[in-house]
């Protein structure tokens, strides 16, 4: 089996902090956001663990085609996490 590493650019990527906005799975019903509280692997590639702003309930979330992130913190101007 090969690992692949993230690459920037591609695919999805977030740190903790980041936010994770999911479009309504129909129309006329609302998506939903949550705060990206932890990750599974250093590299940022999912699954992440996520806090939901409408419930506060956490759950192990894999994005699909309707999820995008949303990097808070390099909004607010706090430094990215640098790779070394």
């Amino acid at each position: 089996m090969i690992m692949k590493t993230y690459v920037p650019g591609t695919g999805v990527h977030a740190e903790v902090g980041d936010q994770i906005v999911v479009g309504g799975s129909t129309v006329g019903r609302p998506g939903r956001d949550g705060e990206v509280i932890a990750l599974h692997h250093e590299d940022g590639t999912p699954p992440y663990d996520v806090r939901w702003s409408d419930t506060g309930r956490t759950t192990v979330f894999f994005p699909g085609p309707a999820a995008h992130v949303r990097h808070l913190h390099a909004e607010s101007g706090r430094p990215r996490r640098t790779e070394q």
